[in-house]
């Protein structure tokens, strides 16, 4: 996807081009896959020269649990659209936007299989 996207004009795209992304918490959870995100961020950045991206760190289940009592989840906060917002004052159909989004996980990079 990075590569993908760091074919855009992004000079000729006036501020640039906001990405969302959701990613999986376990794939954060060993050093390995703290140390791939940061690989993958210094080649979006660096060779790409990407110009933003921010993400959502948290699961689907607990974005599901967080609609039922939401009393339990008021400090849960999200990404969405370059601000960030606490999930449980968004609306249904932007909470249900969120959970819908793909969620990422971090597999070896092309030259690591």
């Amino acid at each position: 996807m990075f590569n993908s996207l760091g074919k855009l004009p992004i000079g000729a795209i006036l501020g640039g081009v906001l990405l969302n992304q959701k990613l999986s918490p376990a794939s954060l959870d060993n050093p390995r896959g703290q140390a791939k995100l940061m690989s993958l961020l210094r080649t979006f950045f660096g060779v790409h020269k990407g110009w933003h991206v921010q993400y959502n760190i948290v699961s689907r289940e607990t974005l599901l649990a967080a609609k039922k009592p939401p009393d339990k989840y008021r400090d849960l906060v999200v990404r969405v659209a370059g601000d960030s917002a606490f999930f449980t004052a968004l609306s249904p159909d932007a909470q249900d936007d969120i959970i819908a989004r793909t969620e990422h996980s971090l597999r070896a990079a092309v030259g690591n299989r």
